[in-house]
């Protein structure tokens, strides 16, 4: 969520921001700054109308023990207004607040400077490419059919089970994607992450801090009975781990990761493109997390970048970097970088990873701030990153390692999953 001394300040600078992201902001932020005028006014009228009313409360005191019944009484009537008045105006302050409060909702993050102006993924800028493309045997087959030939993924049962998008693993299957999550953590605690195990659900005020609330494009389930939801990412409830606190800055920064499954209704979601493992209900992934200082959160960003990297070296997938541009960048997100790994077998890229700088957006929701040297409250910096989503991931080792004679694993999966081949 912008802040509103960001929007009086700098609201030009912004206004050519959001631009990036398509967006005409003027009249949205004309009238969050009338919204936030009014309620400073009520404020102003309800703190004075209080202010008088305790006045005269004294004074009607004093009056009793004076002995001056009548013209305490007198006075009782006024206070009685007063309180009346008060009344109305509390509620005037609630309705403008609120007014203010889900306008500001409605307000994505404002783009990094780096940020490419564009509308679409076709606008998005290549930064990085690395690893050799290989070369499949002929009559090669894309992961869908791999993994009903070696039966360690039903797709079918799936359906069965709960619908499209909900795939079974199986056999090797199973182990290949256990093995995915083993590895991944093992990578990230070593490079001084702290694993996390969190709850899958998540109240609605731990939606709001992360920004997936308030659900413009349907995306989360809703558990209604309970008025809880389905994370869509371990970012969700890791990063509320901080809603509400007020850390030292000596203690930052927090580096944290986390497997958990992720669900996402992906509405609207059809199509050749998300067949197989391409796009899914339920998937599983290992996320990063982390909160910074301000001044150094580009600095982390850059590292985070780079741990991903390391990770697809190991794994030896071709992959690329993307700089997102402002029409697909994510709502809350000031800049992202996404990595793709290539399918041969399907001939195009598949999106595995997306690594952000939320800078103070997500921190302004949940009042995560720390105290600075001077004795301060400032709002830190948040960041997150996929390290990896599994399903892209395991569908580019099966296509990319298929042999004529088996789909090989990749050699550092293989202390992991105690196989060298799946045949």
């Amino acid at each position: 969520m912008l802040q509103l001394q960001a929007i009086r300040e700098d609201k030009e600078k912004i206004i050519a921001a959001l631009a990036k992201r398509n967006i005409e902001a003027l009249p949205l932020l004309d009238k969050v700054l009338q919204l936030d005028e009014n309620r400073r006014a009520v404020q102003a009228r309800l703190d004075n109308t209080l202010a008088e009313s305790n006045k005269l409360s004294k004074e009607i005191g004093i009056l009793y023990k004076s002995g001056k019944a009548p013209e305490a009484n007198a006075l009782k009537e006024r206070t009685g207004n007063l309180k009346e008045d008060s009344k109305v105006l509390q509620d005037e302050l609630t309705a403008t607040a609120q007014e203010l409060q889900n306008l500001l909702y409605q307000i994505p993050n404002v783009p990094h400077s780096s940020v490419p102006a564009g509308s679409t993924e076709e606008d998005n800028e290549e930064v990085f490419k690395e690893g050799e493309i290989p070369v499949l045997v002929e009559n090669a087959l894309p992961h869908w059919e791999l993994a009903k030939k070696y039966d360690i993924i039903d797709f079918e049962l799936g359906v069965k089970i709960a619908g499209a998008g909900f795939p079974v693993y199986k056999g090797k299957g199973a182990k290949l994607q256990r093995a995915l999550i083993n590895y991944f953590l093992d990578k990230n605690t070593a490079a001084g992450y702290t694993e996390m195990q969190v709850p899958h659900l998540v109240n609605e005020t731990s939606g709001y801090g992360t920004g997936q609330l308030p659900d413009k494009e349907g995306q989360m389930y809703h558990v209604g009975a309970d008025d809880l939801y389905l994370i869509p990412t371990a970012e969700v409830p890791v990063t509320n781990i901080f809603r509400d606190e007020i850390v030292a800055e000596s203690d930052l920064p927090f580096r944290f990761t986390a497997y958990t499954p992720c669900f996402r209704r992906e509405a609207g979601s059809y199509g050749a493109h998300v067949r197989g493992l391409n796009r899914l209900h339920q998937f599983d992934k290992v996320e990063l997390v982390r909160v910074e200082h301000p001044d150094k959160s580009y600095e982390a960003l850059d590292g985070m970048v780079e741990h991903v990297k390391g990770i697809l070296r190991e794994l030896k997938l071709p992959y690329r970097i993307l700089r997102l541009c402002g029409g697909d960048l994510g709502f809350t997100a000031a800049l992202t970088f996404d990595f793709e790994v290539f399918s041969t077998a399907q001939d195009r890229w598949l999106e595995i990873s997306s690594v952000s700088n939320f800078e103070a957006f997500q921190s302004n929701r949940l009042k995560l701030r720390f105290r600075d040297g001077n004795g301060k409250n400032q709002l830190a910096h948040t960041l997150n990153g996929s390290s990896l989503a599994l399903p892209r991931v395991l569908a580019g080792i099966l296509e990319n390692y298929q042999t004529e004679n088996g789909i090989e694993i990749p050699e550092v999966l293989r202390p992991y999953t105690g196989f060298d081949r799946i045949d």
